[in-house]
């Protein structure tokens, strides 16, 4: 008895005709029109290979999406893989077999004895990624040839005007090449040789912390450093300094403690990350930096800042629009490839959730349990910058003025706030007004607005 096929809404190909016919050559244009781009052994290919080693999926998440495989049926199985990786599951057969079943699917994808032959069509995982590629050009060339046929049928609309035609065809191109490099990242140095462990590491930084540290003393003295597998919270009214917070201490632990880091900023580009870390680390004024009116002395401080840098295992994220499957995505490459400590991320409200349908403050839910649920996976800090709600203006922010969602206050271990009743005060509070794990307390820092660089009070000047 042959194996069942999966359910599918698409038409049977055609049997195609001898050949050496001109009717024949003529069917077999009108067919490869009709059908669209797709590549069927390398979607068996890549599933197989997700299941034959738990670590492929991982490696290829960041390239595909359940709707990037053609066959409907491989479309539900890839989005039954997904959730089982996003929930710390293994991946196999058996666990796979359940998922579906309990999505009321497995039938419709051919049941247990079409999933069991996905194994036998590659003979090894160690390819997946170009499988996975295979996959991604197929579903870009469907994307690119709707998108074409619906820009076609736009300009023979005499009734629109041809700049608005113009202006939604270069939006849709350009949506479908921002989908597909979403998960790129940026290294401060290429290739980073990762000479010591995480324990090595510590010790050789002469720290007595149990977690990353963040390079302020006080801060560090009530944290014990950053601690792996817990979600921080960094939390401020606009411009009080949360992102220069966040990049100072992102400074500090991979500029100066040589750990590596993962930055993701959905708010500012890379290069102007890299020029707030050029005015902190060379101590120059960031807005002549950005006008460029500076002083030939100046640029000898800016060399040996870059050097600084150049050889800081800092990567850098700065897709505007990221989703948060593409983050963890990232996240976990980033674990893998680079070993990265600890996260930071700039800023939490701005990812975009998977469903857009919920209510904001849902969406915000799905974020803060799914940030949390990465610190745990990857067994590393993952500290993430939110806004506090306006009403905090003049007073000492609580966890209840977490903007948008309670959850955060919920699923964070540690909540930080920073806090000034004065805009131009050279000084900043930092509230730690929750630690799961350990006590809260204040201390004040130095802000150099000059420079977006926080200080010990004791360095200021």
């Amino acid at each position: 008895m042959s194996d069942p096929k999966p359910q599918e809404t698409e038409p049977e190909r055609p049997s195609p005709p001898p050949p050496g016919s001109g009717a024949a050559a003529g069917r077999e244009g009108a067919l490869r029109d009709s059908v669209p781009s797709h590549h069927d052994e390398a979607e068996l290919a890549t599933l197989g290979a997700i299941l034959l080693d738990g670590e492929a999926l991982p490696a290829i998440s960041h390239l595909l999406r359940p709707e990037d495989f053609y066959r409907v049926a491989h479309q539900r199985i890839y989005e039954a893989l997904v959730a089982l990786l996003d929930r710390g599951q293994s991946v196999d057969l058996i666990t796979l077999a359940d998922e579906l079943r309990s999505r009321a699917s497995l039938d419709q994808c051919g049941g247990l004895a079409y999933i069991s032959r996905l194994t036998s069509s590659v003979p090894t995982s160690a390819n997946v990624e170009y499988y996975a590629r295979i996959v991604q050009a197929a579903s870009i060339r469907r994307s690119l040839a709707r998108i074409s046929q619906e820009i076609i049928a736009r300009a023979h609309d005499d009734s629109a005007e041809v700049r608005q035609i113009v202006e939604e065809a270069e939006r849709r191109i350009f949506e479908i090449s921002d989908r597909h490099q979403s998960g790129s990242y940026h290294a401060a140095k290429e290739v980073v040789s990762r000479t010591f462990d995480a324990i090595e590491r510590l010790y050789h930084s002469k720290g007595s912390y149990t977690g990353v540290p963040s390079g302020f003393t006080e801060l560090d003295n009530l944290t014990n450093g950053f601690q792996p597998s817990e979600f921080i919270v960094i939390g401020s009214r606009p411009s009080v300094g949360k992102t220069a917070f966040a990049l100072t201490m992102a400074a500090n632990i991979a500029i100066r403690q040589k750990t590596p880091v993962g930055l993701f900023s959905l708010e500012m580009s890379s290069m102007a990350i890299m020029q707030r870390l050029l005015a902190m680390e060379a101590r120059i004024d960031s807005q002549l930096l950005r006008s460029g009116m500076l002083k030939p002395s100046d640029f000898s401080r800016i060399t040996e800042a870059c050097g600084r840098i150049y050889e800081a295992p800092l990567f850098i994220n700065d897709s505007p629009d990221l989703k948060l499957l593409d983050l963890r995505a990232q996240a976990r490459r980033m674990k893998s490839h680079q070993d990265v400590r600890i996260i930071f991320v700039d800023y939490l409200t701005l990812i975009n959730a998977e469903n857009r349908d919920l209510a904001r403050h849902e969406q915000i839910a799905e974020i803060s349990r799914s940030l949390k649920a990465l610190a745990r996976e990857l067994a590393i800090p993952v500290v993430a910058c939110s806004q506090v709600r306006r009403e905090t203006e003049g007073k000492r922010p609580a966890l209840a003025d977490l903007r948008e969602s309670g959850s955060i206050e919920q699923d964070a271990d540690v909540v930080i706030f920073l806090h000034t009743e004065d805009m131009k005060s050279a000084e900043r509070e930092v509230l730690i007004a929750k630690q799961r794990n350990g006590p809260i307390g204040d201390f004040k820092l130095a802000f150099l607005s000059r420079y977006t660089k926080f200080e010990p009070l004791a360095r200021e000047g």
